[in-house]
């Protein structure tokens, strides 16, 4: 912790620049370590970080271990499938035992420290006792979120070379059960690297044909290591504790690589920091494991602050709109964490849902994983009467870029923005052509971070230094400096709006339009539930803005009429807003729009359908059906 008194986030925030290792030296202390770092920040090779070196550490032991004394028998693990009707919730001893039997389980199956081990699994409770066990052990897991196509998953699988693979018979999304045994068993004909064995975990709901000698029954195993104690396996600060594909990779995979220390201390930073949470309270992500916010705010940040996690596997509307909130009541939770999409999910169902239940333990609820537009955190506010609180940040980060640090010093939200810079992270607006830094307010620019990135975020690309350097630190000319790759501006007290994908602008007749601002303009009306803006090809002024719109009344989009007349006043509400150049060539009303399993749209599906391409690789999309919808409307 700070030693200066209560300093305002101003302060903070400059001294974590200004002072970067006597800052970060101090949210070291926040942690357990085997031997104490000798150096804080060897920057000696830019853009390569290399955080609390010297320094010997066990992520496991920080999120589990360290915690018996205090909190054996507080709640650590609640595991709830609206999917399957099951809940339970571990504690901190219960937690330490099952992941014990994960990781002896493992062991016995060949796992050492450095081996790699793909998690391919649904959110339950043995995808994150795999995902400790590994750590424990030394072991580097990449999750793969389950479901993921076969030919998605052997690319992973070729990429990260694991000794195992853990696996489930099934994962079940609104109430339709998706076989993973044949998509594995598929994926592993596919690839090139063999693993030495497969882990399955049979929960019941579909096949799973055992391959003799190579497939292996979890619950036989568990059986075997009921008494197990394996001992941390203590580790370099440097040692990679996990690679994470990012999504929408196309060719080569580009696994994230995190090491262990930098990112322990930060996830245990962020805790008191940002969120303003402390042990023995209860954490609430919606996110998945296979995602980033699912690693870092599902599994180990909460752990790591002595907290109970919720690991949920559902939708957010089965079996009514009622049962995220209802979680709220039932287990006191008071940090909620999930993204714009399920909001906008809720928006759709009656308001009434929202306050059937007691959630007066919730102190706020944090959104990310895609923009916050304003009509959204407007609505979710009214509706909760919590503080909505939007974070903006990225697999490669591995915790939050932008965002209100209310442990530090409450600040007010800006709907619409993210928030200001967080602790040290020296982000910068640059000037894309000349390199420049813009110091304006109100000037746009790319969301750029000077070097080095704080501790937490990626290390490099695995098993790729040069893809690591050339894709993320040579974009902006004259300048080795991390590009986000999104458009900012930045107000007069420091909050930034992200404008979205520097790949995302629109050319325009020579005009340069983003398509986060017209978003943002569309949803403003009372009948738009969401957007998404593309940019395509137009023999006359090179390229035009397409705009695909849901409508809060589904039944509106078979009426061509009053499409038609709904259309007019969006092309006039952005008229008003933006002005005629950023007027879609067309606003196109649908029942849905596409988006893979995490919820992020893909504008780049939509944009090849609309200029008559092929959409490519759709392993990763959510409901293929919606983009033949979409198409009909063409």
């Amino acid at each position: 912790m700070s030693t200066h008194l209560n300093p305002g986030f101003a302060d903070f925030y400059q001294r974590s620049i200004d002072d970067r290792d006597g800052f970060w030296a101090e949210q070291a202390e926040l942690i357990e370590w085997q031997q104490k770092p000798q150096q804080i920040c060897d920057y000696s090779q830019p853009p390569f970080a290399k955080w609390f070196v010297g320094g010997t550490i066990n992520l496991c032991h920080n999120a589990v271990d360290r915690h018996l004394a205090a909190r054996a028998d507080q709640n650590a693990l609640i595991a709830i499938s609206t999917e399957t009707n099951t809940e339970k919730a571990y504690s901190y001893r219960e937690l330490h035992a099952e992941v014990n039997r994960m990781a002896a389980a493992l062991q016995a199956l060949g796992v050492q420290k450095g081996d790699r081990v793909q998690i391919y699994m649904p959110m339950i409770a043995e995808a994150c006792f795999a995902m400790l066990a590994c750590v424990r052990l030394g072991a580097i897991h990449s999750v793969v979120f389950g479901g993921f196509a076969s030919g998605a998953l052997a690319s992973r699988i070729d990429d990260a070379q694991p000794k195992v693979i853990v696996s489930a018979d099934a994962g079940s999304r609104g109430g339709r059960v998706v076989p993973y045994k044949p998509l594995l068993d598929e994926a592993l004909k596919q690839s090139t690297h063999q693993p030495a064995a497969v882990l399955m975990v049979n929960r019941g709901l579909a096949e799973m044909p055992m391959q003799a000698g190579r497939d292996h029954d979890w619950a036989a195993l568990r059986a075997r290591h009921l008494q197990a104690r394996i001992d941390c396996v203590w580790v370099e600060s440097t040692h990679p504790s996990y690679t994470l594909y990012t999504s929408g990779t196309t060719g080569k995979p580009k696994g994230v690589q995190r090491d262990t220390g930098g990112y322990t201390v930060a996830l245990a930073a962020s805790m008191p920091h940002i969120f303003d949470a402390q042990a023995g309270q209860t954490f609430f992500c919606t996110s998945d494991i296979g995602w980033v916010v699912g690693h870092s705010y599902i599994i180990y940040a909460p752990l790591i602050a002595g907290m109970a996690t919720v690991m949920y596997e559902g939708l957010p509307i089965r079996p009514d709109a009622g049962i995220w909130w209802s979680i709220v009541e039932k287990y006191k939770v008071t940090h909620m964490f999930s993204a714009p999409t399920a909001i906008r999910v809720l928006k759709k169902h009656e308001a009434e849902y929202l306050t059937r239940y007691d959630i007066s333990s919730l102190k706020a609820l944090w959104l990310a994983g895609e923009p916050l537009d304003e009509p959204t955190a407007a609505w979710i506010s009214a509706a909760i009467k919590k503080p909505i609180i939007d974070n903006y940040w990225q697999t490669e980060t591995g915790w939050p870029i932008m965002t209100l640090c209310n442990g530090v010093e409450q600040q007010a939200t800006r709907f619409g923005s993210p928030g200001k810079a967080v602790y040290g992270y020296n982000v910068k607006l640059i000037d894309d052509a000349t390199g420049e830094e813009l110091t304006g307010a109100q000037q746009k620019g790319v969301l750029a971070i000077e070097g080095p990135l704080p501790p937490g975020c990626m290390q490099t690309v695995w098993r790729d230094d040069n893809r690591f350097v050339n894709t993320y630190w040579k974009s902006i000319p004259g300048r080795l400096i991390y590009s986000t790759f999104d458009w900012g501006i930045r107000d007069e007290d420091g909050y930034y709006f992200i404008l979205g994908r520097t790949d995302d602008v629109i050319n325009v007749a020579g005009h340069r339009l983003g398509t986060r601002e017209i978003e943002e303009s569309i949803s403003a009306h009372a009948q738009i539930a969401e957007v998404a803006v593309v940019g395509v090809a137009d023999n006359l002024k090179g390229q035009a803005a397409l705009a695909f719109a849901v409508v809060r009344d589904a039944s509106l989009v078979a009426d061509e009429a009053a499409c038609k007349a709904l259309e007019a006043e969006v092309m006039k509400l952005v008229d008003s807003r933006l002005g005629a150049v950023a007027r879609p060539s067309r606003v196109l009303f649908v029942a849905a729009l596409p988006k893979t399993r995490s919820g992020k749209l893909l504008r780049r599906a939509l944009q090849a359908v609309a200029e008559g391409r092929d959409p490519g690789d759709l392993s990763t999309m959510e409901d293929p059906a919606v983009l033949a919808q979409v198409q009909q409307r063409l």
